[in-house]
């Protein structure tokens, strides 16, 4: 390969969004599908496929899984951008995040690196967004207790300052001491 091409190769770039849509949440786990994964390498389904399957001691399930036809039929549903998938015989192949790393070692090409360094930094990102809205409802549970705290300190104010406006107010004139 001359560096020339590896140069074009490393010049990819694919926004962070394109591969934030792609990426879904399986089983508990974010994932991608193969046939995704292997549109952005440039590679068909069947050659990307084949790669893992020459190399599965490096795809653990927590690095892979085929979907069940439910969990198919749920991706389906959800992503009108898969109705393909539909007509597919095949279940899907999905890649956690270590599991697109372990792609780009497999395939070996320069696209396949690029785009692997790209989707790993999208995963990044979604776990940075995830853990600040965990951040944000942390906070939010924090003032609603605070909240619910000084509601309860205002409902006492307001009881005693109606308790006072409730006693009898002295008539003018009226001094001393009140006759039992």
């Amino acid at each position: 390969m001359s560096p020339r091409s590896f140069e074009k190769d490393i010049s990819i770039t694919i926004p962070v969004e394109t591969i934030e849509r792609r990426i879904l949440l399986v089983r508990g786990v974010k994932v991608m599908l193969d046939a995704d994964i292997a549109n952005l390498y440039g590679v068909s389904t069947m050659q990307l496929n084949q790669a893992v399957k020459r190399n599965l001691r490096r795809f653990p399930s927590d690095f892979m899984f085929r979907l069940t036809k439910q969990e198919k039929q749920e991706v389906i549903t959800i992503c009108d951008n898969l109705n393909k998938l539909k007509f597919s015989p095949h279940l899907p192949f999905v890649f956690t995040e270590h599991g697109v790393a372990m792609l780009s070692a497999v395939l070996k090409s320069p696209r396949a690196v690029t785009v692997s360094v790209f989707i790993v930094r999208a995963f990044m990102k979604l776990r940075e967004i995830l853990s600040t809205h965990k951040e944000l409802a942390a906070k939010m549970q924090i003032l609603e207790n605070e909240q619910e705290k000084q509601g309860k300190q205002l409902a006492q104010v307001l009881q005693i300052i109606k308790h006072l406006l409730n006693e009898p107010v002295p008539s003018k004139g009226q001094f001393g001491f009140a006759k039992n």
